[in-house]
């Protein structure tokens, strides 16, 4: 895990050092233990590096034996030890064990066709300075970021757009149709942030850089379609336990020790469970538990911990700790947020570097591959909704939410209310996700922008191949894995996070093997309304009764509530009426009767909708204040430069590694 950054702008040349030293040092949470850049003609790019494998020779940037190639490498290969044998049958040269290495001499090897056979978490940029070339790429589900901006005479790339901060007249400006589009559909699209002129380079995709030529293509499409499997249940039971073995197995290979985060739910507990059986040392799992009850998990993490016998340590967090530490969350995320729950894992990460760790497993991905969440089945309930009797759309929509029962009959009256406005499709292509995008059009209601806030994901699903032949919940898996997995669970409440406090996600889960597995298992041997069926009987004999059992609980986090209570001093952004003018975007009239309408009501009388909306107006604003108006500042670190190499020929430098 590393963060990278750099450009292509000849007017940048001479101050290349002292700017590509800013930009690494804006980035340096995400590698504080060493740092290195490569100059050449116009062009530039560096890594802070989290040392994971290869701790004395992985250095970067790295060059091939010839110097032609020069890669910087943000994240883990690992398949590493594989491919590596591969490409030593083939002649390549080795002169390191890092996977970094691996991944620049299987690009010499095979170009581009190198990123089908990666297993892994990356993005990464390789220079071809004999070509005049640098490629970009991102691994196949988004879990690293890579943002770039493409303006006349100048590219840059880093992995946080906070980076661009060192680019001299760079500003940021609020995107309104982006803006728009996040907050209806909750995060930013695949393509997209919510700056002008910052985009990100999509999942599973590459970008090549060559003078004013741009080439971005993807290199493996998104799919969810069934795949063949004919065999028995148990064979099926079989191919999802060993799949998942074989891919903590790989998440394991490190030269520093590896914890889990526990969360008590089946996910995390399936990845504790086999990290106890496959780690050479004790597993260290961490969690969050809350003093608000009706968000704690502890008693379940305990019972998990205690059984698999791991040496658990969880973080109590308060609303004080929420409402203090917001801003600084929101700094790391670079994006509006619609609940908070991802400020507790920014200082769960910090609990866990505290600890001594660097690398963290997590239960990401599980529910977007098995079928896990309530959508899915809403789905395909709505979906059948014309075919079933008054009787038993009650009988199915109560099955739904176990966790709500306490709401009661009038609860499931309600929903059945609901699901018969949206039995039948209103937005093309995006049936599953109407009634959650529900509030999202409300919260789009907070800006000046009129423009349909759904243009652009309707625009996506129109045009990517092979999305219309898809079965509804096969579309509410791709939208899944499109917007909330890797635009917010994967970034904002995860690799953000994390690297907020230099702490690497790994996720079992999302490995292209497991992914394909619960392809070939989903509602082959189930109805989909029991989730994740087949990996519960998977590993039901090795987890505790109550855990594979228990309604499925979601991770949450107060909201409103929290600011509403706590005051803190930055609320004054949405409080005070010359502050909320400053948000271009934001229509200072409907976000003041939002404002007045959360602070002057019960908690318990604010509606999810108004609760989703208000937090992304504080986010909203407290972007704004950071990075439009530059009012907070962000000290630079000292960076610990390990490499440099000064190829420009313009200058008498000389060039070469120290």
């Amino acid at each position: 895990m590393c963060g990278i950054a750099g450009f292509a702008s000849p007017a940048l040349n001479e101050a290349a050092p002292e700017v590509m030293t800013s930009m690494l040092s804006l980035i340096h949470h995400r590698g504080p233990d060493e740092a290195g850049y490569y100059l050449d003609d116009g062009v530039a790019m560096g890594t802070v590096r989290l040392a994971i494998v290869d701790l004395a020779t992985g250095s970067q940037p790295m060059p091939d034996p010839a110097r032609r190639f020069w890669i910087c490498f943000n994240g883990e290969l690992y398949n590493h030890i594989e491919l590596r044998d591969e490409l030593k049958r083939l002649g390549r040269p080795f002169r390191t064990n890092s996977d970094t290495e691996v991944v620049l001499q299987a690009w010499i090897q095979w170009g581009p066709g190198c990123l089908a056979r990666f297993n892994g978490a990356f993005a990464f940029a390789i220079r071809d300075a004999e070509a005049g070339e640098l490629f970009l790429a991102r691994d196949r589900y988004g879990k690293r970021p890579l943002f770039y901006v493409d303006r006349p005479g100048e590219f840059l790339f880093a992995s946080e757009l906070k980076a661009f901060r060192a680019i001299p007249g760079f500003r940021y400006e609020l995107d309104a149709r982006e803006l728009a589009s996040t907050f209806a559909v909750w995060t930013p699209l695949p393509e997209s942030s919510v700056f002008q002129g910052v985009r990100q380079l999509p999942m599973g995709s590459y970008l090549a850089v060559r003078g004013d030529r741009r080439e971005v293509r993807t290199y493996e499409p998104l799919a969810v379609d069934s795949v063949p499997f004919d065999g028995s249940e148990a064979d099926a039971i079989d191919y999802v336990r060993e799949s998942l073995r074989r891919s903590v197995e790989l998440r394991l290979r490190s030269d520093v020790e590896v914890g889990v985060y526990l969360s008590g739910g089946l996910d995390s507990s399936i990845v504790s469970r086999l990290a106890t059986q496959l780690s050479p040392h004790e597993v260290r799992t961490f969690s969050v538990s809350f003093e608000d009850k009706e968000f704690d998990e502890s008693s379940h993490q305990k019972l998990v911990a205690e059984h698999l016998g791991t040496k658990h340590s969880a973080l109590k967090i308060a609303g004080a700790d929420i409402a203090g530490n917001f801003p600084a969350a929101v700094h790391h995320a670079e994006a509006p947020a619609f609940r908070t729950a991802f400020v507790p894992m920014f200082l769960l990460s910090e609990h866990v570097r505290d600890a001594g760790i660097k690398t963290i497993l997590s239960g990401e991905g599980a529910d977007e591959a098995f079928l896990g969440y309530s959508l899915f089945r809403e789905t395909m309930l709505r979906e059948s909704w014309g075919e079933l009797s008054d009787e038993q759309r009650l009988e199915r929509v109560g099955g739904l939410n176990p966790e709500l029962a306490h709401f009661g009959a009038a609860h499931r009256k309600h929903l059945v209310g609901l699901f018969e406005q949206f039995a039948t499709e209103r937005l093309p292509g995006l049936f599953s996700h109407e009634l959650r995008f529900q509030n999202g059009r409300f919260a789009s209601r907070l800006l000046k922008d009129r423009s349909d806030p759904f243009a652009d994901i309707l625009a996506l699903v129109r045009d990517t191949p092979g999305y219309a032949a898809l079965s509804a919940t096969q579309k509410a898996q791709w939208l899944e894995y499109k917007t909330l997995l890797a635009g917010y669970l994967l970034s904002t409440q995860g690799e953000r996070m994390g690297l907020a406090h230099s702490v690497e996600n790994r996720c079992p889960f999302l490995d292209p093997d497991v992914v394909r597995a619960a392809r070939a298992v989903n509602l082959r041997f189930d109805d989909g309304f029991d989730e994740k069926l087949m990996l519960k009987k998977a590993f039901r004999a090795e987890l505790p009764e109550r855990s594979v059992t228990r309604p499925k609980q979601p991770y949450r986090a107060p909201g409103s509530a929290t600011f509403k209570e706590q005051r803190p001093e930055y609320l004054e952004l949405l409080l005070s009426e010359g502050e909320l003018a400053k948000i271009d975007p934001i229509d200072p009239v409907f976000a003041r009767k939002l404002v007045n309408k959360i602070m002057g009501t019960p908690s318990a009388q604010v509606s999810t909708k108004e609760d989703q909306a208000f937090v992304f107006l504080l986010s909203t604003a407290v972007l704004h204040h950071q990075f439009v108006l530059g009012e907070t500042a962000t000290p630079e670190a000292v960076l610990n430069l390990r490499t440099t190499a000064d190829h420009r020929r313009d200058s008498a430098r000389v060039g070469g590694i120290r």
